[in-house]
């Protein structure tokens, strides 16, 4: 008879890697000492020195000079070299990429954003030319890469590499595309691939640990986190908040549908509501409060807290962030949001915030989920350094 989870035995490697990965995650939160490590983890000093030392011997963590006063041996704080190893996060819009290099502990070393029409390119040249500027990124940067991952405008089935795109309504030519395989492999390892809004939502687990969040652009995605986790649902497609049906017989939009929330309130519907060719015209009309920009804005933001309503609706969450090309329209618009959540949903108070990052969301949210796979996995930083 097979043993149950419960009783089953933990390997020994097993165990070491659960106990590395866990003291790594506190150094990702703020430097600390062994002592400090042991007493925070359960975990004997002796035990942590033995996972840690070869860590800082192999240059992935460095130590201060021990500290003074107290009882007891000098603990000296550790914390992630900062000439250590890196992950590299990477998003492909609609009309360009953006990409950063991120420390383990979450730092940026580096960030690039490329202008680029993808609509009419095939998957392989999309995939293929990002992987070129990563590889050119990396080596401007110098420091070993433990991983990479990319994120797609697009619902996606596994993470892996077999992740396959499962449509793409604003980039249809790279419908049942399979990036990990055209990206390549980075560090010797496969790219991790995620839908853009989902991974982006991972940017914002500091903002709370229950949220809605919305990233905007040609079209609209979106994330649901619940306990600091994201919801990515049975077969990827959670969040796909530009999709919610506002009007039954309304707009056509590309996938197939009608009355989609982002054939009202995503950023080519808004523009051309209000008259601007984009969304810096936009976002100075809105400030200088001309009438067809602010009447524009207006519609946008009822048509997204009408959408909204029904997600809070089914989740019943507390937060809501604006992202994407949200972001420069600030408060006037989660203002609007806000206020159409309330007027359908008057029992319950949701705070309506507007996401500091903007367009990095996404590479940056993709180096966060780079980083959980490594220090899963934290073995890999033992091994000899690779850069792509």
């Amino acid at each position: 008879m097979a043993l149950s989870s419960a009783t089953a035995p933990v390997r020994s490697a097993e165990l070491r890697r659960h106990n590395l990965g866990l003291l790594l995650g506190q150094l990702r939160r703020a430097p600390s000492s062994r002592a400090v490590l042991a007493a925070t983890t359960g975990l004997t000093r002796a035990t942590v020195a033995s996972l840690l030392d070869p860590l800082v011997a192999a240059g992935v963590l460095a130590q201060g000079p021990p500290s003074r006063g107290g009882i007891g041996r000098p603990g000296r704080p550790l914390w992630f070299a900062p000439t250590g190893p890196v992950v590299v996060g990477v998003s492909v819009e609609v009309d360009g990429l953006v990409a950063c290099v991120a420390g383990l502990d979450g730092g940026v070393v580096h960030r690039m954003q490329r202008h680029r029409d993808h609509a009419g390119m095939e998957a392989a040249e999309v995939f293929g030319r990002a992987a070129r500027d990563v590889r050119a990124l990396c080596a401007r940067v110098g420091r070993p890469v433990v991983g990479a991952g990319v994120a797609v405008p697009a619902p996606v089935r596994g993470t892996g590499p077999d992740a396959e795109l499962l449509r793409a309504p604003n980039l249809p030519l790279l419908a049942g595309a399979r990036p990990a395989e055209l990206f390549g492999r980075v560090a010797d390892r496969p790219v991790l691939v995620g839908n853009e809004a989902t991974l982006g939502a991972l940017a914002h687990l500091g903002v709370a640990s229950d949220f809605v969040y919305v990233s905007a652009g040609i079209g609209i995605g979106g994330g649901i986190v619940a306990g600091g986790r994201v919801l990515p649902g049975a077969a990827g497609l959670a969040g796909e908040i530009g999709h919610v049906v506002i009007e039954r017989d309304g707009r056509s939009c590309g996938c197939g549908g009608t009355g989609c929330v982002e054939q009202y309130a995503a950023l080519p519907a808004l523009l051309a509501d209000a008259g601007a060719g984009t969304a810096a015209e936009l976002r100075v009309a809105v400030r200088a409060g001309e009438p067809a920009a602010l009447a524009a804005l207006g519609r946008a933001g009822a048509a997204l807290g009408t959408a909204l309503t029904s997600v809070l609706h089914v989740v019943d969450l507390p937060v809501v962030v604006l992202g994407g090309s949200y972001t420069p329209l600030g408060d006037r618009l989660a203002g609007l949001v806000r206020d159409e959540i309330t007027r359908r949903r008057p029992s319950a108070a949701v705070e309506v915030l507007v996401s500091g990052h903007g367009r990095p969301a996404a590479a940056l949210g993709t180096a966060r989920a780079v980083t959980d796979r490594v220090l899963a996995e934290p073995d890999l930083l033992l091994t000899a350094p690779h850069t792509p």
